[in-house]
């Protein structure tokens, strides 16, 4: 065995074998990897999440022909790439209605500047609201009709849209059972939430036993949030 001859190639191959690393750089290297996998989990975590909470498609909205408060033709598709908030009240009404149009005026305001969002009324006294009265009853309220539309129309109508399509129903009391001459409907009292595609997303009781609207409210403007983020 020749010895000078493997000791020449050992030292040979350690002149070209590079140094290794300092142990700085090692743990440079270690942290930046954990910092990365770190973001990959928790970017995972954060999709997870935004499944699991996605607000679930309740129905479709349909087309409708109604008049606004200022007598102007209104149809599904000046609302579509608007999420919307929509309610149904009557302006005779002495019980619920101004508290809902109350809250209605709350979430308005509650409203960023830079929302697209959209507030509906639609009325379930056609005979009585027409789109004057409804005018009022808005300005009554503070209502910003560049947001916020009052709808009346045939009772058809009102009907396709209000029980078929939004699921807010509206029931006259017969006139035996009246209490009060503004004693005219049993209706919803809900506020429904509609997305940018017509699908009705969300529903909230606005009062009633058990409810408490300050708690409501923010859920209702989170919801409009949330639906304005998706495509």
């Amino acid at each position: 065995m020749n010895f000078r001859a493997i000791a020449r190639a050992t030292r040979r191959l350690m002149a070209e074998t590079p140094p290794p690393l300092p142990r700085t750089l090692w743990l440079g290297v270690g942290l930046l990897f954990g910092v990365l996998v770190m973001a990959w989990l928790l970017s995972l975590a954060e999709v997870s999440r935004a499944h699991k909470s996605a607000l679930p498609v309740l129905g479709q909205i349909a087309d409708f022909t109604l008049t606004n408060q200022d007598g102007k033709i209104t149809t599904l598709a000046d609302l579509t790439n608007h999420v919307w908030i929509a309610d149904i009240i009557f302006t005779r009404c002495a019980g619920p209605c101004p508290i809902m149009t109350g809250h209605m005026k709350s979430v308005q305001d509650a409203l960023p500047q830079s929302s697209d969002a959209k507030l509906v009324t639609l009325t379930t006294d056609p005979d009585f609201d027409s789109p004057a009265i409804l005018k009022k009853y808005g300005e009554r309220f503070g209502a910003d009709f560049n947001r916020w539309t009052f709808l009346t129309g045939t009772k058809t109508e009102i009907a396709s849209l209000g029980s078929g399509s939004l699921k807010l129903s509206a029931v006259p009391v017969k006139l035996e059972d009246q209490k009060s001459v503004a004693d005219l409907f049993i209706h919803s009292t809900y506020f429904v939430v509609v997305d940018k595609h017509a699908q009705l997303r969300a529903s909230f009781e606005t009062g009633g036993e058990g409810v408490d609207w300050t708690n409501v409210q923010p859920r209702v403007v989170a919801a409009v949030n949330q639906l304005e983020r998706e495509r």
